[in-house]
């Protein structure tokens, strides 16, 4: 894997802000298996590619996690809800 091929996966990253729940967790899901298929490459920083990754990983849960908790927000709001998480 090359320095420009980490830089794609981070562009990629960056664009997933920009684009709705589900597409950005397959955008971030397909970048993280583009990195674990390059993952034995030694032409690649090892420290940088698992570092990536790692941000992978962080924002395809904060993704995730917020979507489980958006219909519940009120519910969050008010305890006494059946609802509430």
């Amino acid at each position: 894997m090359t320095e420009s091929m980490l830089e794609e996966i981070e562009r990629r990253l960056s664009r997933a802000r920009d684009l709705e729940a589900q597409e950005a967790v397959s955008l971030l899901r397909t970048a993280r298996a583009d990195l674990r298929d390059r993952e034995s490459d030694p032409d690649v920083d090892e420290e940088r590619r698992a570092a990536l990754e790692t941000r992978l990983e962080q924002r395809i849960r904060e993704i995730e996690n917020r979507e489980a908790y958006d219909g519940g927000l009120g519910a969050a709001m008010n305890p006494d809800d059946d609802d509430a998480p």
